[in-house]
């Protein structure tokens, strides 16, 4: 079963019906039917809801929670371990410390990591990604 790893930018995509919300319902679409497993860090998470809190206000924010719980996505919490791997992660790419939490997640799952983000480049062509817009 392969793995991805969801970082903010896909995660918003899909609440607010922005370019890359197609593929990110495929993906949710394999997770239910048991062909895919989908990963998110809680930081990233917590990302997500801020953009929408500051952008919509809290009762907007407040709907993209109920709307992400029955999703199949495995919210991951932060530990102190992956804490110093996404720190390790943004001293090696230069990434902005938020996105190294995606990155770092991706790494740890051996995983393929989905977003629109284009600082992501910074992690090679080596690094699995799939990518929601060009």
């Amino acid at each position: 079963m392969k793995t991805y790893v969801l970082d903010a930018s896909a995660l918003f995509a899909y609440l607010r019906s922005r370019p890359g919300a197609p593929k990110v319902n495929e993906l949710l679409k394999e997770a239910i039917r048991g062909r895919a497993k989908l990963l998110m860090s809680a930081v990233n998470y917590g990302e997500v809801y801020g953009r929408i809190l500051r952008d919509y206000g809290y009762e907007q924010a407040l709907s993209a929670t109920h709307a992400v719980s029955p999703l199949p996505i495995d919210m991951l919490e932060a530990s102190p371990q992956r804490a110093r791997r996404a720190a390790d992660v943004k001293a090696k790419y230069k990434l902005y410390y938020v996105d190294s939490f995606a990155a770092a997640l991706a790494i740890e799952h051996k995983a393929t990591l989905v977003t629109s983000d284009s600082d992501f480049r910074k992690l090679g062509h080596g690094f699995p990604v799939v990518w929601l817009k060009a």
